[in-house]
């Protein structure tokens, strides 16, 4: 018997009936939610064609749109490589058994958690220069700012996807030999990144819609390329908000296809893997014969 089929119970004909009637009684009342709005939106005269005329002029896209949207994905690609280091790391250094390593992990993941990452993003643009006597570039404070908070969240997930591999994989890798150090490169960070993925591609999510706070210190984003200095040419902010929304959607969408996608991949791999230096007991009861 399955484990699903122990703990998920097929409904009966009474709780499909049920189960129908609530999925239509909700999806009328997104309908009518969705009108309600179409409708109030209608009555602004925000649906005016003049309002969405700018959307078909290549001259938006070329100058505000697109380059709003590449300085989104480069900050989020710059972010998210430096994360999932930062989570990684702090991960490890947080299960050391060398307290003078896991203290201080600790109490870095705690504090970057805490703070808010407008503030962290405010922060590196406005305090680090009195610091290093330089400035710091619009780009890297985003970039910074995304990589303490998230690489922080991604930490925990990455400690309790560790801690959740079964014991049993960690004594099978010290009774062959390994290190420490080799059992959690091979054995646990892989088993855990694999569990943990889902999480993962959401905390990836959230850092790429994190980018639309560098309108704080005036990076060039999607939302302030798309929709502060669009709208102000053009006086359509709802419309552009809209169309940002939707860019948003279909990015973080993709990302979601593509991390779905390599996890498949990768399940397929190691479905198909041979194994190797695979060794066949011997029955213990059958007498090996004498030459």
């Amino acid at each position: 018997m399955s484990t699903s089929s122990v703990l998920y119970d097929h409904p009966g004909p009474r709780a499909k009936i049920r189960n129908t009637v609530l999925s239509v009684v909700l999806g009328v009342g997104v309908v009518g939610l969705l009108w309600w709005i179409y409708s109030k939106f209608d009555q602004a005269g925000q649906w005016e064609a003049r309002l969405w005329e700018p959307f078909t002029e290549p001259a938006t896209w070329t100058q505000f749109i697109l380059p709003g949207l590449w300085a989104t994905l480069k900050a989020a690609a710059v972010g998210m490589v430096l994360s999932l280091a930062f989570g990684l790391v702090f991960a490890v250094g947080r299960l050391s058994d060398r307290w003078w390593i896991s203290v201080p992990a600790g109490a870095v993941v705690e504090f970057f958690r805490a703070v808010p990452l407008l503030l962290m993003i405010f922060f590196v643009f406005y305090g680090v220069p009195f610091l290093i006597k330089g400035p710091v570039s619009a780009f890297w404070a985003v970039v910074i700012g995304l990589t303490l908070y998230n690489g922080s969240v991604l930490a925990e997930a990455f400690r309790a996807g560790i801690r959740s591999v079964p014991g049993g994989q960690s004594e099978a890798a010290y009774a062959v030999g390994l290190r420490k150090s080799q059992v959690m490169r091979l054995i646990l960070i892989p088993q855990a990144a694999r569990a943990m993925l889902p999480i993962i591609v959401s905390q990836l999510v959230v850092l790429l819609k994190d980018t639309a706070l560098g309108y704080i210190v005036a990076y060039p984003e999607l939302l302030q390329r798309g929709v502060n200095d669009l709208s102000a040419n053009y006086g359509n902010i709802i419309a552009a908000a809209m169309v940002a929304a939707a860019i948003y959607i279909i990015t973080n969408s993709l990302l979601t296809a593509l991390a779905g996608w390599l996890d498949r991949r990768t399940g397929t791999r190691r479905a198909r893997r041979p194994r190797q230096n695979r060794t066949v007991a011997a029955d213990p009861t059958v007498a090996e014969p004498q030459g």
